[in-house]
């Protein structure tokens, strides 16, 4: 006997390029990656069809299974993962996401690099191993030796799963391993110890509180040596094919995605090279930090963009009272604001990618930009993205509140990147430093603003305004997230009357600069062109 009749169920979201982004593919051209185009839209597809998005569903719905000890009692320390974590992550790996720019000589490698990383948006959680190779490369630099043994290992685009000696392996992954129990990002309160020996290694003893992606072959980490806190290479497996000590206590059951296997460890004597002089740990593993920090914005910047297009996707296929969803005008003004938040993360993210990029090729412009303009990213997108992911997921009412729907997946993942690398204070006060100690960053920041000076009367007044607030010492500290806000809303701003749909950039002055804008997504002025940026926003299923 039937019930009933379904209807008024939208159709899914699947068979669509995840590439098919105006923001996305404009700052490719405009950072110098325009050749990767095709390549970016091969992924797109890819990353939308139905296989690739169940992969990323069953390596959530599997997670990855600590193993201390094999059937015999011998302490092996290894992770199982479902097969749809090693087929994410060999897309990933094949297509260039992790170390690959760096053995790319072609301008615009790191941008093409960030472009796919934003499009390959099936999971959240593999992203970490693939992050963290990226970022590892510029640190390991500090020890050319050792660089040149793993570095072509790291930027080869084959993905080989397993604990091997590295020189085996025909590719490799990295891992950072930093906070500890007592410090959190106070990683000069580490207590792990550094023991040199007569043959130019270390021992170390001591544990780690996080570290993701355990079964990666490299760390970075860092551990107190006779000269102070210092960064060293810690390789899983060692040269002659035994286990490294380093033991995987327990995987963190931790908010966020459940892919990814996050680990507390210890190191038992664990065997360690030194990367960079003894001392200057965090002033070598900071060339890793920015670069994750880069990823952050990439990945919120990403997940804004998911829910985006799931919001506009369900209000354009369901009815309530009469019309569609997205031809009512409360819905349309919350869509145009997600929208317009969207694209303003993705011009930002592209504009830091191509600062990597020209950094990497030794601009130092480039490099002084880069240097504040990561850390305000890092702050302002990261923290906007669980907001922009509760509203997007309220857009598909009781249909976004089950797991079914993905939304509470993405939704459960947003805080992390604020978090990450650096939570909000770490990076607000990281501007700050940055500003105080290095005048050609506020230099280099200043002229970026300033290729938009006279095109937007309500921008211009916003960055006389975050000037009048850098001018002004007192309760600089006590202040400073209010004044990271204001640099990255002016940046922003900038980059879209520069760069954006006209409909876009007047939308962002006149709500994120001129203040027309209430507490909540949803509170566009009613002079906003949502037509346009709606249509902007609505993906474009596959005929």
């Amino acid at each position: 006997m039937t019930t009933h009749e379904v209807f008024n169920q939208v159709p899914p979201l699947v068979d669509y390029d995840t590439a098919a982004d105006p923001a996305l593919l404009d700052g490719l051209a405009r950072e110098g990656a325009g050749w990767a185009t095709d390549e970016v839209r091969a992924l797109g597809r890819l990353a939308g069809t139905e296989e690739a998005i169940e992969h990323g569903r069953l390596a959530n719905e599997h997670p990855p299974v600590l193993r201390t000890h094999d059937r015999y009692g011998h302490r092996i320390d290894e992770v199982e993962f479902h097969p749809s974590w090693h087929e994410l992550m060999r897309t990933a790996v094949g297509h260039g996401l992790h170390a690959a720019p760096w053995a790319d000589d072609r301008i615009g490698a790191h941008v093409a690099r960030a472009a796919k990383f934003y499009t390959w948006r099936t999971d959240a959680g593999h992203g970490c191993p693939i992050s963290m190779s990226y970022a590892a490369v510029p640190a390991l630099r500090h020890a050319p030796d050792l660089a040149a043994s793993y570095e072509p290992l790291l930027t080869a685009t084959t993905y080989d799963f397993g604990l091997r000696a590295p020189s085996t392996k025909r590719g490799l992954l990295a891992g950072m391993s930093m906070t500890e129990k007592q410090g959190g990002s106070d990683v000069r309160a580490n207590t792990t110890n550094a023991r040199p020996q007569p043959d130019g290694s270390y021992r170390l003893v001591g544990h780690k509180w996080f570290t993701s992606a355990p079964m990666c072959d490299l760390f970075l980490t860092l551990a107190q040596a006779p000269g102070g806190l210092t960064c060293f290479l810690v390789p899983r497996v060692l040269p002659d094919g035994t286990r490294n000590p380093m033991r995987l206590v327990r995987l963190k059951d931790k908010l966020g995605n459940r892919s990814n296997a996050s680990s507390e460890i210890e190191y038992d004597e664990a065997v360690a090279w030194r990367v960079g002089d003894e001392g200057r740990g965090v002033r070598t593993i900071i060339d890793m930090v920015n670069l994750t920090r880069l990823d952050c914005v990439i990945g919120a910047a990403a997940g804004m963009r998911q829910g985006l297009l799931t919001a506009a996707h369900h209000a354009a296929h369901r009815r309530a009272f009469g019309r569609y969803l997205a031809d009512q005008p409360l819905m349309r003004n919350v869509l145009a604001d997600l929208a317009v938040e969207s694209e303003a993360a993705t011009v930002l993210m592209m504009r830091l990618a191509g600062a990597t990029d020209r950094s990497a090729r030794g601009d130092a412009t480039e490099t002084a930009f880069k240097r504040i303009a990561l850390a305000v990213g890092k702050y302002w997108v990261c923290k906007r993205w669980p907001g922009h992911a509760a509203e997007a997921l309220e857009c598909l009412g009781g249909n976004g509140y089950v797991e079914e729907s993905g939304m509470p997946r993405l939704f459960r993942e947003s805080p992390l990147n604020s978090i990450w690398e650096g939570s909000g204070n770490v990076a607000a006060l990281d501007v700050l430093r940055a500003l105080a100690g290095q005048p050609e960053v506020l230099a280099a920041f200043q002229a970026e603003v300033a290729l938009a000076a006279g095109a937007d009367r309500r921008l211009d007044a916003a960055v006389r305004q975050v000037q009048a607030a850098l001018n002004d010492p007192a309760d600089l500290e006590l202040r400073a997230r209010r004044v990271v806000e204001q640099l990255a809303l002016v940046l922003q701003g900038a980059l879209l009357v520069r760069h954006g749909h006209p409909a876009v950039a007047d939308a962002f002055c006149a709500s994120r600069l001129a203040g027309d804008h209430g507490h909540a997504y949803g509170t566009l002025p009613a002079g906003v062109d949502f037509a346009a940026i709606i249509t902007r926003a609505t993906p474009k299923l596959a005929p």
